[in-house]
């Protein structure tokens, strides 16, 4: 795993240059580096999985690194079912949105090689959150993919409305992050450790972990745009359809799912757990289709049931059955896939014909037989 985080770092450095030879080719090139880790997290899935005597009874990979010992903070990566599960998305999804570009862009594309750069970044940031094990490792991941998305939303700087929902997407999330830093923060002095693993597996009593779960919630709901933060993912259309199609449908909006997914096992059985999550995923399920069926922009659409689709969840997280959670952890990797492609879709529309109204549209399917089928 610190290998694979290595290799996107590397890689997203030299793709500048890339590009200025290879122009938008360079996405066809880049793509073999997420493709590469989802082959070797397919590879782990029988141990992961099943458990080995590598992997002990568990089932887990296990890769830590002392960072700051004076702190007791690890660059600790810890790959499990969960883990793995969202990974497979990080990068399956990542890559073939990487080969979608190589198509979508131009080669006069402005700043292209700093958007490729950041895009696959970006799939390597989302890579180590959903596998990192220590808590500040995790918040770290968890503010970059914020300061990546505004880098990428904000693509197109000259437009104002670009500027804007980028702008406001980095203030809601950044602002939930810190949010979650202190949580984190009580939850780290209550369980003296800063393990996630270990933190899950000890029972936290007390006024400082109850305020540290609280705190926590506060930032996988912003970072989900659950109600009353759902207005910053729509306004985050302004950006380019790939960026849409994996942050906004398959990456970075998952991720306040994925942490409480991960809470889950400890807190599922709380009261406070299964009436706060019902309650605001309930809400923005209802809000968010209730929006939808007003909007006549294809991207507005997607992202309005995108967020009602994140409602639905994070209420499905927090009802507390086992099959609940099953059909969630589902739901999450079926809408990542196909929520991904109808953004694709909705793109390649927009690019040949040069409106996304549907009131304009019509007659496609002879047009773009391709993109119908897709």
């Amino acid at each position: 795993m610190l290998v694979s985080l290595g290799l996107f770092a590397l890689v997203s450095l030299l793709t500048p240059f890339a590009t200025r030879l290879l122009g938008r080719r360079v996405f066809l090139v880049i793509a073999i580096l997420p493709a590469a880790v989802f082959a070797w997290l397919c590879a782990q899935l029988p141990l992961v999985v099943g458990g080995s005597e590598e992997t002990g009874a568990s089932g887990e990979l296990v890769e830590q690194f002392r960072w700051i010992p004076r702190l007791g903070i690890e660059l600790g990566f810890r790959l499990d079912a969960l883990s793995l599960l969202l990974a497979l998305v990080v990068t399956g999804v990542g890559a073939l949105v990487l080969l979608y570009c190589a198509w979508y862009f131009r080669d006069d594309e402005p700043s292209l090689g700093r958007f490729a750069s950041l895009l696959l970044l970006f799939a390597g940031v989302m890579f180590g959150l959903v596998t990192a094990d220590d808590v500040f490792a995790l918040f770290i991941f968890w503010e970059a993919t914020s300061v990546l998305s505004y880098l990428l939303i904000g693509h197109y700087t000259g437009r104002r409305e670009s500027r804007g929902a980028a702008l406001q997407a980095l203030t809601v999330t950044t602002f939930g992050g810190l949010v979650m830093l202190v949580g984190l923060v009580l939850l780290a002095v209550a369980g003296e450790t800063t393990s996630l693993a270990t933190l899950l597996a000890t029972p936290l009593t007390g006024a400082a972990a109850e305020w540290g779960i609280a705190l926590v919630l506060v930032g996988a709901i912003s970072k989900s745009a659950l109600v009353p933060f759902h207005f910053w993912l729509p306004a985050a259309m302004a950006a380019p359809t790939p960026v849409s199609a994996y942050l906004h449908a398959a990456a970075m909006v998952k991720a306040g799912v994925y942490l409480l997914m991960r809470l889950n096992p400890v807190l599922g059985d709380t009261a406070a757990w299964e009436t706060i999550l019902p309650l605001f995923g309930g809400t923005t399920l209802l809000l968010g289709t209730l929006l939808a069926v007003r909007q006549t922009d294809l991207k507005l659409m997607l992202a309005y049931t995108t967020v009602a689709s994140l409602g639905l969840l994070v209420m499905l997280t927090g009802v507390g059955s086992e099959k609940a959670v099953e059909a969630a952890v589902l739901y999450l990797v079926a809408h990542s896939m196909f929520k991904g492609a109808l953004f694709m879709v909705a793109g390649l529309v927009d690019h040949e014909s040069g409106t996304r109204d549907v009131t304009k549209l019509g007659g496609l399917r002879t047009a773009m037989p391709i993109t119908f089928t897709a």
